[in-house]
This record gives C-alpha cells, sequence and structure tokens, in this order.
C-alpha cells in the first residue's frame, strides 16, 4: 500500500545520572569523592534510502524510542551512552512539527538528519571537586526529553509532472517512454497513487517522470483526489500538462487545469510547462490543427505547445528532447542563482536571558540557560537544590526577585521544575 502522510511520536533517550559516591578502599583515608557522569541518550535519525518508496512501515509503528543512557557509577565510571535509533525513509521525506517547522527535508540518497536529540547525561560529584567544596555531595540528573508528535510528508523528487484531467493520458505515456507499467483503463481515477518513471534520452541523458491522480475543478480544495497527491510535483522542475483532443472545451479544460494549480498552497501554474495534446493518432491535419489553435489561444506566448500519441509514438521524441532542453536550461538558471553571492546572515542567540513573571502566589523565572540547569536538578537533594541557588545568585536572578517584592517562603518555579522556597 502506497502511504505518503504518517504522524509519528517520537522520544529520544533520557540521559543518565550522574553518581554520587565517595572512594572507599583499605589503607585509603579520605578518599574523596569519584561519582561517574551519567551517559547520553541516543537520538532519533532518519535515514534517506532509495529503498524505501513509502511511508506505510509507520502506519503500526507510531511511537520510535531512542535508548536512555546510564547512570554513572563508582570509581568514577561513565554510565553507558544510549544507542541512536536510525529509521531508513524513502528519499523526498519532510519532516514537520506540531507548529509547522520543517524540521528536516531529506532529499538525497544517503543524507541523515537527526530529529530528536538525546539528553546529556548528568555530571556526577567527581565533577564539583574544587579547592573550596572537596567534598561535594551533589550530582546532576540527567536531561530528559519530551515526546513529540511529528508528521513525515513524501514528496516525490521528479524532473517532471504529469498533470491533466483524469483520463488525459498521462499513464498511458509515462509507460510508452519510461519503464513504469502504471494500470491503464478507460474510466476516471484509474491512476489512484502516485507513480514514477525513468525516461532515457540518450546514452547520457535520462529524467525521471511523476504522474499523479488526475485533477478536477476544485482539487486544490480538497475534491477528487488530486489535493492528496499534488505535494509530489511541488518538487518538479517542469511539469508536462496534458489535454485530451478529444475534449469539447479544449480551452476551458487547460485554464480549468491551470486555476486548480494557481490555487494549490504552492502556486504550481507559475512552473515552466509544456503544454501537451494528446491522442492525436489518426486525426485529420485540418481537426487537429484548429484544436491546436485553439489551445493557443489560451496558452502564454513563451510556452511550448505539442501534440503527441502515446500509442502511435507520434511527437514523442520531440517532446523528449525539447524536454531535456527545458531542464537543462532549468538547472544553468538554478547554478546562477546559487552562486549569486548574499551577505551572510549573522543571528545572537541569547541562551543566558531569563524573565520573571508572577505565578499565583509565587514567581516562574523562564529562559533556556536556567531551565537546563534546573532540569538536572534533583530537589530531593538539599545540596543539589543549594548549588542551583547559587546559579541563580551568579546569574542575578535572587537580585531581580528582591526587586519584584518577593517575601521570604515564597515559591520560585523554573519553568516546569520546582519550586524551592526563597
Amino acid at each position: 500500500m502506497f502511504v505518503d502522510k504518517v504522524l509519528v511520536s517520537v522520544k529520544a533517550g533520557d540521559g543518565g545520572n550522574g553518581a554520587v559516591s565517595f572512594r572507599h578502599e583499605k589503607f585509603i583515608d579520605r578518599g574523596g569523592p569519584d561519582g561517574g557522569d551519567g551517559g547520553k541518550g541516543g537520538d532519533i535519525i532518519l535515514l534517506a534510502s532509495y529503498n524505501q518508496n513509502t511511508l506505510a512501515n509507520f502506519r503500526y509503528k507510531k511511537l520510535l524510542k531512542a535508548e536512555d543512557g546510564q547512570a554513572g557509577s563508582k570509581q568514577k565510571k561513565h554510565g553507558k551512552n544510549g544507542k541512536d535509533f536510525p529509521v531508513s525513509v524513502p528519499v523526498g521525506t519532510v519532516v514537520i512539527d506540531s507548529s509547522g517547522t520543517v524540521l528536516a527535508d531529506l532529499t538525497t540518497d544517503g543524507s541523515s538528519s537527526v530529529i530528536a536529540k538525546g539528553g546529556q547525561g548528568g555530571f556526577g560529584n567527581a565533577h564539583f571537586v574544587s579547592s573550596r567544596r572537596q567534598a561535594p555531595r551533589v550530582a546532576e540528573k540527567g536531561e530528559q526529553t519530551d515526546e513529540q508528535e511529528l508528521t513525515l510528508e513524501l514528496k516525490m523528487i521528479a524532473d517532471v509532472g504529469l498533470v491533466g484531467l483524469p483520463n488525459a493520458g498521462k499513464s498511458t505515456l509515462l509507460a510508452s517512454i519510461s519503464n513504469a507499467r502504471p494500470e491503464i483503463a478507460n474510466y476516471p481515477f484509474t491512476t489512484l497513487t502516485p507513480n514514477l518513471g525513468v525516461v532515457d534520452i540518450d546514452s547520457k541523458h535520462s529524467i525521471l517522470l511523476a504522474d499523479i491522480p488526475g485533477l478536477i475543478e476544485g482539487a486544490s480544495q480538497g475534491k477528487g483526489l488530486g489535493d492528496e497527491f499534488l505535494r509530489h510535483i511541488e518538487r518538479t522542475k517542469i511539469l508536462f500538462h496534458l489535454v485530451d483532443v478529444y475534449q469539447n472545451d479544449i480551452a476551458g479544460t487547460y485554464t480549468t487545469i491551470q486555476k486548480e494549480l494557481k490555487d494549490y498552497k504552492i502556486d504550481l501554474s507559475k512552473r515552466p510547462q509544456i503544454v501537451v495534446l494528446t491522442k492525436v493518432e489518426g486525426m485529420d491535419e485540418d481537426i487537429l490543427n484548429d484544436r491546436l489553435a485553439e489551445l493557443r489561444a489560451v496558452v502564454p506566448a513563451k510556452t511550448v505547445v505539442m501534440a503527441i500519441s502515446a500509442k502511435s509514438k507520434q511527437g514523442l521524441k520531440e517532446l523528449l528532447t525539447t524536454a531535456q532542453k527545458l531542464l537543462t536550461k532549468r538547472a544553468s538558471q538554478q547554478k546562477t542563482k546559487d552562486t549569486t553571492e548574499t551577505l551572510p546572515i549573522i543571528t545572537l542567540e541569547d541562551d543566558d536571558g531569563w524573565q520573571i513573571a508572577k505565578k499565583g502566589k509565587g514567581f516562574e523565572v523562564k529562559g533556556s540557560k536556567i531551565e537546563r540547569f534546573a532540569g538536572r536538578t534533583d530537589f530531593e537533594n538539599p545540596h543539589s537544590v543549594a548549588r542551583l541557588r547559587d546559579i541563580m545568585k551568579k546569574m542575578g536572578i535572587f537580585h531581580e526577585l528582591v526587586r519584584h517584592n518577593i517575601e521570604s517562603g515564597q515559591s520560585i518555579y523554573i519553568g516546569k521544575y520546582g519550586p524551592i522556597k526563597y
């Protein structure tokens, strides 16, 4: 079964806790702290592969979970790192989080992306030895990772996309010129899933074609099957817009499909096109010229219009030659665009920043750095809480809380962690 969009949950591994331990060996007095650090949690990694062509595996495997890091132990032994969780997906897979942000776009075979990063292991008490603190009873907890829902979308990578009404001859053309064998029959929506085919132009050049289910009026708003699969031609460099020569209103057929391409979330009508009049085998030349004239009246002057027959092979060589020239021209334009010098964009991340807000009868502190420290604090250990207080004092948070008129005994929450008492 072809599946091109799935919702999955991912959970990277949690970091292992650091250890509180002191060296105890015969004849060694006051051996000192020797608690080891916790191991790092495993990452969730997507690997793009041409060996995969659908996301069907994720229909029954909704949770992707990496291994947790193990806790540190005595004698400064580092906890074992959690194993990464590699997942193979088809080339062309896009990963989108719940806010609509694209986390990864895997467009080449062998490319990979970490979509969920494992938590760092906590430091053991051997890490906190100093001249003033020679017997620390402090160890950090490992970073905890949140489970999150991600959408995986497959967008096929092809040079040419075939569009048109149902039964316009797209599948017949694909089968005639490529190695694809799509279902072909004389009823609407014969093509139910996208098909890919490789076409050899000559000994040096080949192109990849993508055929999607036929479009109907209103497809961009979800009617028919086309809207679900228009994403597969988002990446195509050019389009073959096929029009059945026996349509009663050829000009109207063309404008209908153009409107659906334009109304899609990405304006696909601006994509370079070759408009192709199909099924012309055996047609009287005068009638064919009239149909071509009718079509050219509504097609932009710079767009190529051709007549072909997939069954008799009429015009196919010219179509493919024209497509190759158009693809070469587009590749040259893209290369020029990519090499155009642009000023680098420099962004500054205020990692140390924090904000204070009233929360009930207490206060809430928010900030990525201080929340990371709080997440690695064992609130059941007074020594760990004392360390967190020292960090907040050094960052100026307590000073700002005084300015907010905090009173003794009030609760302080640090993001989702806490509380601690002032």
